[in-house]
């Protein structure tokens, strides 16, 4: 019976998504329209382009139909996998965005990993040691972290790797692996040079992380559940790894689902500086080139991640939490 409640509630929040999409390629496409010029701006203000030149370009890439009969061929062309066709690159989107998808999730993944390895334990060390030296510190550097711009502590972190003698700086691989088969020597490789990225977009998102999870902490030891369990004789140890880290990471597992997108999205400056091979710099010379096809590949990409992210969310905590339920 559980069983199936698990199966319907994903299905049914399957189908939600369907409307929700729709209504995010909706708000993608206006949005992408209502940004001044286009791509053949560029030609309309070149003297060596003539006008006919200019009105037959328009009708090749089919910018001169109506937004609207624009919207709804983009739209059935994305349900069929084609996301439309780069005037930048001259190449389908589709085969843009999945040759470098896969290395932005991994990115992300690392530094979501790297963030919530960090600032978990510090915000249950801070609740456990209020207004101590220790919760000072770890607040203090949580800030810190939050307040260096994640170029700057990029082009900073490249400077001491410099220094130290490392001249490997930059790319997810040295020079004789770009290219090579994969075996355990490239993967070493790749995770001797993803750490450098991991810790830049990671660094930025402890701080808040952590004083959420520090401000849960403290609601639980305070709240009568905890009171009780104190008066019932139970050990401190086990009141604190039994029941109060396990209720106070409940809202962070939503907080996961919706972060996946941010950090995807935060890999665009960290990635132009140490040349990473992400969604990133694509993304930036799309929005510099009018690129409306890609842009609003990337946009969807987004949505689509917050809807994957909210609905992993939800499953963890009915896994984790037995007073939720599927139904």
């Amino acid at each position: 019976m559980e069983v199936f409640k698990t199966f319907s509630y994903i299905v049914r929040r399957l189908l939600i998504m369907i409307p929700m999409m729709f209504a995010i390629s909706i708000i993608c496409f206006i949005v992408v329209k209502l940004e001044p010029g286009s791509y053949i701006s560029q030609y309309m203000d070149n003297p060596r382009v003539s006008v006919e030149t200019v009105i037959q370009l328009k009708k090749t890439l089919g910018l001169d139909k109506p937004a609207v009969v624009q919207y709804f061929m983009w739209l059935k062309e994305v349900l069929k996998g084609d996301f439309g066709y780069s005037f930048a690159y001259q190449i389908p989107v589709s085969k843009l965005i999945w040759d470098r998808t896969g290395w932005t999730l991994v990115v992300s993944l690392f530094s979501m990993l790297f963030t919530w390895i960090i600032a978990i334990p510090l915000g249950i060390y801070s609740a456990l040691h209020q207004y101590e030296v220790g919760d000072y510190i770890a607040t203090v550097l949580g800030y810190i972290g939050l307040s260096i711009p994640d170029f700057f502590f990029a082009v900073l972190l490249m400077y001491l790797m410099l220094q130290s003698g490392n001249t490997s700086i930059g790319g997810l691989f040295s020079q004789q692996f770009i290219g090579a088969p994969w075996s355990m020597a490239k993967f070493i490789n790749m995770l001797q040079h993803i750490w450098l990225p991991t810790v830049v977009i990671g660094t930025s998102g402890i701080a808040g992380l952590m004083r959420v999870m520090r401000n849960n902490m403290l609601d639980v030891l305070n709240s009568p559940m905890i009171v009780s369990l104190r008066a019932a004789g139970l050990e401190e140890k086990s009141i604190t790894w039994k029941h109060a880290v396990k209720n106070a990471i409940n809202p962070m597992i939503t907080i996961a689902g919706m972060s996946l997108p941010a950090l995807f999205s935060g890999t665009i400056i960290v990635s132009i500086i140490l040349n990473i091979p992400t969604m990133g710099p694509f993304f930036y010379n799309a929005l510099l080139n009018h690129d409306e096809y890609l842009v609003m590949a990337f946009l969807l990409m987004l949505g689509l991640l917050l809807q994957i992210g909210n609905l992993i969310a939800d499953i963890l905590l009915a896994i984790v939490d037995p007073r939720i339920r599927y139904s």
